[in-house]
């Protein structure tokens, strides 16, 4: 990879078309690969299709530059060897060509990647999809692309959860618990109802997710099947519970209770629903997260007189929390890269702006990502490289995101407000 620096009455829609967000790419890196993307032959309306999706995927990341269509050479083999001398003037770093193969119920995709400089194939793959999934199939395709040129895993063909809200003409509001590709598009409700949802959270299967609903007056978990939106409350005390995270084996969920009168910490195991008790403090003790591992748990505590990150060591008997956030007066909702090198979260500046940072393991100073005034609840891709987040821009809620590598990109929605989001794990 090139240099990188950082970058009430409920209804249940499962699945359903909304279409709201739209991507809008704000900055790319300095250091971008170039890359000519011969059209894919085969059927002239899918291959446009496939190659407008695949460009927008490497696009958004900010660390490719694909050359315009209308600058692309033909491609010239000679000796059954490609000629890479006019594609190395044009200054390009990898060509990419392919080929559509259609038969029956399936939708394959055969495609190259060469490296111009050092004049060698470096990919030969195939994909193999069905007709009316054209778009996964792409984001299968650009991941592929990725993957070979960078190194790292790539993120097209995950998927995010988020909350979105809309006001009618009295200003009463709807939400509903959004599901969409990693661009934004092909979005569908999960859930919709009249009181408001919060932390949506992926099981790492991605066949589940939790969230938090205030249907029945109070702060309850859930958990829904995504495929057949079946859901259930995954306790039924009659106390506050919020800020669900799994655990990376989708045994357990962490979560906040309230049963004692103060917000603290608690496992939950799915299983037979027992709960463990993990903290026991007079201040409160919120917004768990797992490491990739699963033998810790960050969460955000006020016991130190402002809120600040902890760490929970479960390997341990009786653990002990550590602090490990000390710079400036307030430090929440924080989660870990997933190589457990750092830990991404919201921290507010000394002029009183909440962005999102960057704390490395190695390091005993946080490096400051976001630039908006109200910047929250921090997701990070499942390959490290980006995260999302939510901000406040002209006293509208949306989405906004950043790679490492300097990309940044926004997805405001066309309808409403848009918060809470989440990313999902490699789903493929």
């Amino acid at each position: 990879m090139k240099k990188n620096f950082l970058l009430g009455i409920l209804l249940l829609i499962p699945m359903l078309s909304y279409g709201e967000l739209f991507l809008e790419i704000t900055k790319g890196s300095e250091d971008q690969y170039k890359v000519a993307m011969i059209p894919f032959e085969g059927n002239s309306r899918i291959s446009k299709q496939l190659h407008n999706i695949i460009r927008n995927d490497l696009t958004r990341t900010g660390e490719f530059s694909v050359l315009d269509e209308e600058l692309l050479l033909p491609v010239k083999i000679v000796n059954e060897e490609l000629i890479y001398n006019d594609w190395k003037l044009l200054g390009m770093d990898y060509l990419v060509t392919g080929t559509i193969v259609k038969a029956n119920n399936s939708l394959d995709i055969n495609y190259e990647i060469y490296d111009v400089h050092k004049k060698r194939k470096v990919r030969s793959s195939k994909v193999f999809g069905i007709p009316n999934q054209i778009r996964q199939l792409a984001h299968y395709t650009s991941d592929g692309i990725y993957e070979s040129i960078t190194g790292i895993k790539g993120i097209a063909a995950t998927k995010l959860l988020y909350v979105n809200e809309t006001k009618d003409s009295k200003s009463i509001s709807t939400y509903k618990l959004m599901l969409a590709d990693s661009d934004g598009a092909n979005e569908k409700i999960l859930l919709s109802s009249s009181d408001p949802i919060i932390s949506p959270s992926w099981s790492p299967d991605g066949k589940r997710v939790a969230y938090v609903s205030f249907e029945t007056g109070m702060a309850k978990v859930f958990i829904q099947e995504i495929a057949s939106g079946k859901r259930e409350s995954v306790l039924s005390k009659n106390t506050q519970i919020s800020s669900p995270s799994w655990s990376p084996d989708g045994k357990y969920l962490s979560l906040t209770l309230y049963q004692d009168g103060n917000a603290e910490i608690y496992i939950l195991r799915l299983r037979d629903r027992t709960l463990t008790r993990m903290t026991n403090q007079f201040a409160i003790d919120t917004e768990s997260s797992w490491s990739p591992k699963g033998n810790k748990i960050l969460f955000t505590s006020g016991r130190s007189g402002s809120p600040q990150i902890y760490e929970l060591d479960l390997r341990k008997l009786n653990p002990k929390a550590k602090r490990i956030s000390f710079e400036g007066t307030y430090n929440a909702k924080a989660s870990y890269l997933p190589k457990e090198e750092g830990i991404i979260f919201v921290h507010r500046s000394a002029n009183g702006l909440f962005h999102i940072a960057l704390k490395y393991k190695r390091e005993n100073f946080i490096r400051v990502l976001t630039e908006a005034k109200m910047d929250e609840s921090p997701s990070v891709a499942p390959n490290g490289n980006m995260v999302i987040y939510g901000i406040r821009e002209k006293d509208l809620s949306m989405l906004a995101g950043f790679s490492l590598s300097g990309a940044k990109f926004k997805l405001p929605a066309s309808n409403g407000e848009v918060r809470e989001p989440s990313w999902s794990n490699f789903l493929r």
